[in-house]
Protein backbone atom coordinates (compact mmCIF):
# COMPACT_ATOMS: atom_id res chain seq x y z
CA UNK A 1 0.00 0.00 0.00
CA UNK A 2 2.67 2.39 0.90
CA UNK A 3 4.93 1.42 -2.40
CA UNK A 4 1.60 2.32 -4.30
CA UNK A 5 1.51 5.86 -2.81
CA UNK A 6 4.77 6.27 -3.19
CA UNK A 7 4.71 5.62 -6.41
CA UNK A 8 1.42 7.45 -6.99
CA UNK A 9 3.61 10.89 -5.29
CA UNK A 10 6.35 10.02 -8.15
CA UNK A 11 4.44 10.21 -11.02
CA UNK A 12 2.63 13.16 -10.01
CA UNK A 13 5.96 15.13 -9.19
CA UNK A 14 7.18 13.61 -12.75
CA UNK A 15 3.92 15.47 -14.59
CA UNK A 16 4.66 18.37 -12.44
CA UNK A 17 8.05 18.93 -13.66
CA UNK A 18 7.48 18.13 -17.00
CA UNK A 19 4.93 20.07 -17.56
CA UNK A 20 7.06 22.84 -17.02
CA UNK A 21 10.54 22.15 -18.54
CA UNK A 22 8.76 20.38 -22.18
CA UNK A 23 7.19 23.57 -22.22
CA UNK A 24 8.56 25.59 -25.02
CA UNK A 25 7.32 29.09 -24.08
CA UNK A 26 8.68 28.51 -20.12
CA UNK A 27 11.12 31.28 -20.62
CA UNK A 28 8.99 33.78 -22.18
CA UNK A 29 5.95 32.94 -19.52
CA UNK A 30 8.38 33.22 -16.65
CA UNK A 31 9.44 36.65 -17.57
CA UNK A 32 5.87 37.77 -18.22
CA UNK A 33 5.39 36.30 -14.43
CA UNK A 34 8.34 37.66 -13.06
CA UNK A 35 7.25 40.91 -14.53
CA UNK A 36 3.81 40.90 -13.22
CA UNK A 37 5.04 40.34 -9.54
CA UNK A 38 7.28 42.97 -10.04
CA UNK A 39 4.30 45.64 -10.49
CA UNK A 40 1.86 43.65 -8.49
CA UNK A 41 4.10 44.82 -5.68
CA UNK A 42 5.19 47.99 -7.24
CA UNK A 43 1.47 49.20 -7.77
CA UNK A 44 0.28 47.81 -4.23
CA UNK A 45 2.56 50.06 -2.66
CA UNK A 46 0.92 53.39 -3.78
CA UNK A 47 -3.07 51.33 -2.47
CA UNK A 48 -1.06 50.92 0.48
CA UNK A 49 -0.05 54.74 0.74
CA UNK A 50 -3.20 56.50 -0.84
CA UNK A 51 -5.41 53.97 2.03
CA UNK A 52 -8.69 53.74 -0.22
CA UNK A 53 -9.04 50.27 -0.39
CA UNK A 54 -6.85 47.31 -1.39
CA UNK A 55 -7.81 43.80 -2.17
CA UNK A 56 -9.38 41.21 0.54
CA UNK A 57 -6.15 39.44 1.43
CA UNK A 58 -4.31 42.79 0.84
CA UNK A 59 -6.38 44.52 3.73
CA UNK A 60 -6.30 41.74 5.81
CA UNK A 61 -2.62 40.85 5.60
CA UNK A 62 -1.43 44.77 6.25
CA UNK A 63 -4.06 44.89 9.24
CA UNK A 64 -2.61 42.14 10.84
CA UNK A 65 0.87 43.33 9.86
CA UNK A 66 0.27 46.50 11.75
CA UNK A 67 -1.18 44.37 15.20
CA UNK A 68 1.63 42.58 15.19
CA UNK A 69 4.10 45.46 14.53
CA UNK A 70 5.90 43.46 11.83
CA UNK A 71 6.97 44.11 7.76
CA UNK A 72 3.06 43.21 5.72
CA UNK A 73 5.65 41.30 3.78
CA UNK A 74 7.08 39.18 6.73
CA UNK A 75 3.20 38.34 7.64
CA UNK A 76 1.90 37.71 4.34
CA UNK A 77 5.28 35.31 3.60
CA UNK A 78 4.04 33.45 7.03
CA UNK A 79 0.51 33.36 5.85
CA UNK A 80 0.99 32.04 2.27
CA UNK A 81 3.83 29.53 3.95
CA UNK A 82 0.65 28.46 6.21
CA UNK A 83 -1.60 27.88 3.26
CA UNK A 84 1.17 26.46 1.25
CA UNK A 85 0.63 23.08 2.85
CA UNK A 86 -2.76 22.15 1.89
CA UNK A 87 -2.11 23.06 -1.33
CA UNK A 88 0.91 21.03 -1.47
CA UNK A 89 -1.18 18.09 -0.21
CA UNK A 90 -4.42 18.30 -2.76
CA UNK A 91 -3.47 20.72 -5.56
CA UNK A 92 0.00 20.14 -6.26
CA UNK A 93 -0.66 20.98 -10.18
CA UNK A 94 -1.39 24.62 -9.24
CA UNK A 95 1.66 25.16 -7.92
CA UNK A 96 4.27 26.72 -9.88
CA UNK A 97 7.27 29.16 -9.90
CA UNK A 98 4.92 32.48 -10.01
CA UNK A 99 3.76 30.91 -7.06
CA UNK A 100 6.94 30.57 -4.92
CA UNK A 101 7.30 34.45 -6.61
CA UNK A 102 4.17 35.64 -5.60
CA UNK A 103 4.49 34.62 -1.79
CA UNK A 104 8.36 35.62 -1.20
CA UNK A 105 8.26 38.86 -3.11
CA UNK A 106 5.24 40.81 -3.95
CA UNK A 107 5.11 41.74 0.39
CA UNK A 108 8.20 42.75 0.33
CA UNK A 109 8.33 44.48 -2.72
CA UNK A 110 5.27 46.82 -1.68
CA UNK A 111 7.22 47.14 2.16
CA UNK A 112 10.76 48.61 -0.45
CA UNK A 113 8.58 50.95 -2.80
CA UNK A 114 6.80 52.49 0.08
CA UNK A 115 9.60 53.38 2.09
CA UNK A 116 11.02 55.07 -0.92
CA UNK A 117 7.88 57.00 -1.45
CA UNK A 118 7.77 58.11 2.28
CA UNK A 119 11.21 59.60 1.55
CA UNK A 120 10.82 61.06 -1.79
CA UNK A 121 7.21 61.97 -2.52
CA UNK A 122 5.52 64.49 -0.50
CA UNK A 123 2.89 62.75 1.98
CA UNK A 124 0.45 65.06 0.70
CA UNK A 125 0.16 63.06 -2.43
CA UNK A 126 -1.56 60.59 -0.54
CA UNK A 127 -3.68 61.98 1.38
CA UNK A 128 -5.27 65.11 -0.35
CA UNK A 129 -7.51 65.65 -2.91
CA UNK A 130 -7.53 64.99 -6.01
CA UNK A 131 -3.92 63.92 -6.12
CA UNK A 132 -5.05 60.57 -3.36
CA UNK A 133 -7.70 59.66 -6.12
CA UNK A 134 -5.69 60.12 -9.43
CA UNK A 135 -3.08 57.34 -7.79
CA UNK A 136 -5.48 54.97 -6.28
CA UNK A 137 -7.52 55.14 -9.90
CA UNK A 138 -4.13 54.65 -11.70
CA UNK A 139 -2.68 52.18 -9.69
CA UNK A 140 -5.95 49.91 -9.46
CA UNK A 141 -5.78 50.18 -13.36
CA UNK A 142 -1.93 49.06 -13.52
CA UNK A 143 -2.35 46.42 -10.36
CA UNK A 144 -4.99 44.54 -12.14
CA UNK A 145 -3.12 44.67 -15.60
CA UNK A 146 -0.54 43.24 -13.67
CA UNK A 147 -1.95 40.87 -11.93
CA UNK A 148 -3.01 39.59 -15.20
CA UNK A 149 0.58 39.21 -16.61
CA UNK A 150 1.17 36.93 -13.45
CA UNK A 151 -2.39 34.37 -14.08
CA UNK A 152 -1.74 34.55 -18.10
CA UNK A 153 1.30 33.56 -17.80
CA UNK A 154 0.26 30.01 -16.27
CA UNK A 155 2.94 29.43 -13.78
CA UNK A 156 1.07 28.55 -11.18
CA UNK A 157 -1.12 30.39 -8.34
CA UNK A 158 -0.74 31.94 -5.24
CA UNK A 159 -1.88 29.59 -2.29
CA UNK A 160 -4.78 32.67 -0.93
CA UNK A 161 -6.07 31.97 -4.54
CA UNK A 162 -5.15 28.40 -4.60
CA UNK A 163 -7.60 27.42 -1.32
CA UNK A 164 -10.79 28.08 -2.83
CA UNK A 165 -9.97 26.24 -5.59
CA UNK A 166 -9.33 23.35 -3.47
CA UNK A 167 -12.33 24.26 -1.56
CA UNK A 168 -14.62 24.01 -4.58
CA UNK A 169 -13.35 21.12 -6.19
CA UNK A 170 -13.18 18.86 -2.78
CA UNK A 171 -15.90 20.42 -0.20
CA UNK A 172 -18.87 22.33 -2.10
CA UNK A 173 -18.61 20.58 -5.22
CA UNK A 174 -22.26 21.78 -6.35
CA UNK A 175 -21.51 25.63 -5.43
CA UNK A 176 -20.56 27.97 -8.44
CA UNK A 177 -16.54 29.14 -8.17
CA UNK A 178 -17.17 32.57 -7.81
CA UNK A 179 -19.84 32.20 -4.60
CA UNK A 180 -16.79 30.40 -2.81
CA UNK A 181 -14.44 33.08 -4.18
CA UNK A 182 -16.94 36.14 -2.78
CA UNK A 183 -17.21 33.94 0.30
CA UNK A 184 -13.77 33.33 1.07
CA UNK A 185 -12.96 36.86 0.41
CA UNK A 186 -15.45 38.34 2.40
CA UNK A 187 -13.75 36.07 5.41
CA UNK A 188 -10.54 37.60 4.74
CA UNK A 189 -12.51 41.10 5.04
CA UNK A 190 -14.44 40.22 8.09
CA UNK A 191 -11.28 38.65 9.88
CA UNK A 192 -9.48 42.54 9.27
CA UNK A 193 -12.19 44.22 10.68
CA UNK A 194 -12.12 42.32 13.83
CA UNK A 195 -8.91 42.86 14.00
CA UNK A 196 -8.97 46.91 13.64
CA UNK A 197 -8.81 47.44 9.80
CA UNK A 198 -10.87 50.09 8.56
CA UNK A 199 -13.31 49.05 5.69
CA UNK A 200 -12.99 51.56 2.42
CA UNK A 201 -15.84 50.93 -0.30
CA UNK A 202 -12.81 50.19 -2.47
CA UNK A 203 -12.47 46.70 -0.54
CA UNK A 204 -16.08 45.83 -0.63
CA UNK A 205 -16.34 46.32 -4.44
CA UNK A 206 -12.81 44.40 -4.69
CA UNK A 207 -14.73 41.09 -2.97
CA UNK A 208 -17.19 41.35 -5.90
CA UNK A 209 -15.56 42.89 -8.84
CA UNK A 210 -11.37 42.28 -8.81
CA UNK A 211 -11.45 38.42 -9.88
CA UNK A 212 -14.23 38.55 -12.65
CA UNK A 213 -12.23 42.08 -14.30
CA UNK A 214 -8.42 40.27 -13.45
CA UNK A 215 -10.38 37.19 -15.37
CA UNK A 216 -11.66 39.58 -18.32
CA UNK A 217 -8.28 41.38 -18.55
CA UNK A 218 -6.36 38.38 -18.89
CA UNK A 219 -8.27 36.76 -21.44
CA UNK A 220 -7.75 40.24 -23.34
CA UNK A 221 -4.36 39.95 -23.38
CA UNK A 222 -3.85 36.30 -23.73
CA UNK A 223 -5.39 37.02 -26.92
CA UNK A 224 -4.36 40.22 -28.17
CA UNK A 225 -0.96 40.46 -26.23
CA UNK A 226 0.61 36.65 -25.46
CA UNK A 227 -1.35 34.28 -27.78
CA UNK A 228 0.55 31.26 -26.25
CA UNK A 229 -0.07 27.84 -27.79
Amino acid sequence: MSQNKNSSIKAKLKDYIEHYTNDPQFKLKFIIMCVGVFFMGFFLSFLIKVDLGTDPCTFMNVTISKRLGILFGTWQLFLNFVLFIPVIIKALNLIGPGTIANMVFIGYIADFFGYVWSKTIPEYYFTKWPYRGIIFAAALILFVIAASFYMNADMGVAPYDAIPIIISENIFKNVPFKYIRISFDGTAVIIGLLLGGRLEIATILMVFLLGPTITAVGKFLGKKVFAFN
